[in-house]
């Protein structure tokens, strides 16, 4: 008992003396869990013989997603657990909602707006700057510093990104930033933006990012209405990724009073809905290229700095083994694919407009030189797809793109070459919607000792003893809001 009171006060002094960190940088990888870190760190020790960086920090921690009002979370939910600290109802945004009443008639749901990390680091005299490679009101963004009941309201999210006044956005651009038929729309939300004060820029180039300066004042910066291109599809070295939003947001950002930046690396999600493990390794790469330009400033600013890394939910299921390749496994032979799902798609419905006659054959080559997938050669080639396979390949093709009268397609090809790849590298899928499985969290610098489970268990007045070594996702917003300050 008397160790258990030491351990207990010695936590309690730690949160009472550390100094809290200058400089904050928060990484959410959408949809990234367990698994996708996983497969990524086998695949660069197998090719680059190095491990992701975001698994070599000193501190990690398991972490529950759920909501409140669902054992599987969606990206609002847990994005707002993460960035307000309290769990919420899936599909609302920086709110949590209050039940007023009796019954069903008499039953009154109001919701109350719930402060964000971000608020509270630029109410310390922090600058704030939202960073994301998907929309930029988008769920998971959109919880650091919007308020609304539901998700899908677009415009009135980009609403309050103005409002806010956070002085640094980019990556993605904003869905329905011209929606017309919303009952809150005031115009443009780009002009507005730059009505109330903000430098807005639609950049393509280093040399269009190199336009804004510190001197910009707010900035609002985007490289697509959409989302950026994703990783394993960009083929344009022009386009800016994810890590140069970082970069030029540390630039934008860094003032004696330090900053708090948030990066959502948001399309490892759709690359788990699509089960397309090799657009998830391409997303996951991406951040863990941003997550370095973070790493890189600590080493600049030692005493001064904390990188936290964590992802709001897991998407797709995603196993590592398959019979077929029993403890063994590929992951290495993810290099041989060069597009994702969407782009076999979009291939064929470029061929089937030039010619609706066309066959198989004629997609062969695609699929054997962007999924690695081989039609024919040496029988030992573990590439080389089977007689069942190709038959099974015809099957769908022909139903999904030829199908006879009153015919329906039980599958798509896209869907298909997916699973042939996975098959062949050891990983399988097991649901195209979120689970439940925990997500790690990763912390390096000043204060990541607090992202520990046992350390959260101190916090949660309970002993070492009944710590679990792990916490809730709520508990990473209710660190940072003390860190921040």
């Amino acid at each position: 008992m008397k160790k258990q009171i030491l351990a207990m006060l010695f936590g309690v002094a730690m949160v009472a003396v550390a100094a809290n960190p200058k400089y904050v940088f928060l990484f959410i990888g959408d949809g990234m869990s367990a698994p996708q870190r996983s497969i990524v760190d086998e695949f660069l020790m197998k090719t680059e013989n190095r491990h992701l960086l975001m698994n070599e920090f000193p501190v990690k921690a398991a972490t529950k997603t759920s909501s409140a009002n669902a054992f599987v979370t969606d990206s609002a939910a847990s994005g707002t657990a993460i960035a307000c600290g309290e769990k919420t109802n899936n599909g609302v945004i920086g709110m949590v909602p209050e039940v007023k009443g009796e019954g069903e008639e008499e039953k009154e749901v109001t919701y109350k707006p719930l402060e964000s990390i971000a608020y509270v680091a630029k109410a310390a005299g922090k600058k704030v700057g939202i960073v994301t490679s998907v929309t930029i009101n988008h769920a998971t963004p959109a919880s650091f510093y919007a308020h609304r009941p539901n998700r899908g309201q677009y415009y009135e999210i980009g609403l309050d990104l103005i409002a806010s006044g956070f002085d640094y956005f980019g990556g993605g651009g904003a869905s329905n930033y011209k929606d017309e038929k919303c009952p809150a729309y005031k115009g443009d939300l780009y002009e507005l933006a730059k009505q109330e004060g903000y430098a807005v820029g639609y950049v393509k180039t280093q040399e269009d990012l190199a336009k804004f300066t510190p001197e910009s004042g707010k900035v609002w910066l985007y490289g697509h209405h959409g989302s950026l291109p994703c990783e394993l599809d960009s083929r344009n070295i022009v386009d800016l990724r994810l890590e140069d939003y970082v970069r030029k947001g540390i630039e934008l950002l860094d003032n004696p009073n330090g900053f708090f930046m948030m990066c959502e690396g948001g399309a490892i999600d759709w690359g788990g809905h699509a089960n397309d493990a090799g657009y998830v390794l391409g997303e996951v790469l991406a951040l863990e290229k941003a997550v370095k330009l973070a790493y890189e400033f600590a080493q600049q600013h030692p005493d001064e700095t904390l990188i936290v890394v964590t992802g709001d939910h897991e998407t797709g299921g995603l196993t590592l083994g398959l019979a077929n390749t029993g403890i063994t496994g590929h992951i290495e032979r993810l290099a041989l694919q060069k597009r994702t799902y969407g782009q076999l798609e979009h291939r064929i419905s470029h061929l089937m407009k030039d010619d609706p006659e066309t066959t198989l054959d004629e997609i062969k080559p695609f699929i054997t030189r962007n999924f690695g997938l081989k039609f024919t050669g040496e029988a030992d080639d573990p590439m080389l797809l089977t007689a069942e396979e190709i038959a099974a390949l015809e099957d769908v093709f022909q139903k999904q793109y030829h199908p006879a009268e009153g015919e329906k397609a039980s599958g798509s090809i896209r869907s298909l070459v997916i699973a042939l790849c996975g098959k062949r590298t050891g990983l399988t899928y097991t649901t195209g919607g979120h689970s439940a499985l925990p997500v790690i969290t990763s912390a390096y610098g000043v204060g990541a000792e607090r992202f520990t489970g046992e350390f959260a268990a101190q916090v949660l007045n309970n002993t070492p003893e009944n710590a679990k070594g792990d916490f809730e996702n709520t508990y990473i917003s209710q660190t940072l809001k003390e860190l921040v300050k």
